[in-house]
């Protein structure tokens, strides 16, 4: 059985592929969010020292990549939405289109709005 490449150069394969590969990565990110949110728990100088933890300009960086994985995984997630319940016409790279339209338009706003 050989190993037929052409089919991963497709839109819809890299569509695919970003939309696991986010959704892992957002999985990944949830213990630090809940570390982070159970540091309420334990006062105001422990949350503290973590908010200004989070002014380091490399965990500014990992916070535009986690918006921009968020916006993907919504907007593919979407996308397949929209793909099984609607009537299938030919206007699926069109989707794809729109869907990394506004992942970029999101982290693009976001890292503006971020500086």
């Amino acid at each position: 059985m050989r190993n037929d490449w052409r089919a991963r150069s497709h839109a819809g394969w890299w569509a695919f592929l970003v939309h696991r590969v986010s959704g892992i990565l957002l999985t990944l990110f949830l213990p630090l969010h809940f570390l982070a949110l159970g540091l309420a728990l334990e006062g105001e100088a422990a949350l503290d020292a973590a908010l200004r933890w989070t002014e380091q300009p490399l965990v500014k960086a990992a916070e535009v990549v986690l918006v921009v994985l968020l916006a993907a995984h919504a907007a593919g997630g979407i996308r397949l939405l929209m793909l099984e319940f609607l009537p299938w016409r030919e206007w699926h790279k069109t989707l794809l289109a729109v869907a990394g339209g506004v992942t970029l338009a999101v982290g693009v706003g976001f890292l503006l709005n971020l500086v």
